[in-house]
């Protein structure tokens, strides 16, 4: 049986490449990483950027501030206070400007994340 020789357009990534350098970056570089980025995206769908309302969908923020906090509690014991704090401060940042958003602030503890984080009180 013989095999397909793998060609590799200019516009496909090589994975070889990709694994070799994922392979190097710690484990804490990449957690704090998605967390930058899923703070970014939640940013964004808040409205908080210099677009604005452009961007804001609640519902979408709700989703990435959740997992935002899913991903620092359960990377606590993993990531150093020096990484986890000022996560934990762009997280409570993100809770707050979601509950000021919303036109019917949800219940303490229902907010987004506050199943991991506790209670945001604005």
């Amino acid at each position: 049986m013989s095999e397909t020789p793998h060609t590799e357009s200019p516009d496909s990534p090589d994975f070889d490449d990709m694994t070799r350098d994922i392979a190097e970056v710690p484990a804490v570089e990449v957690i704090v990483t998605v967390a930058v980025n899923l703070m970014s995206a939640a940013a964004v769908k808040l409205g908080l950027t210099e677009d604005g309302e452009q961007h804001k969908d609640l519902d979408e923020a709700r989703k990435l501030v959740h997992a935002l906090a899913g991903l620092l509690d359960a990377s606590t014991t993993e990531i150093s206070s020096f990484h986890a704090a000022p996560l934990r401060d762009g997280l409570k940042s993100l809770q707050l400007a979601f509950r000021e958003a919303s036109l019917v602030p949800d219940e303490p503890g229902q907010g987004p994340g506050e199943k991991y984080t506790g209670p945001v009180y604005g």
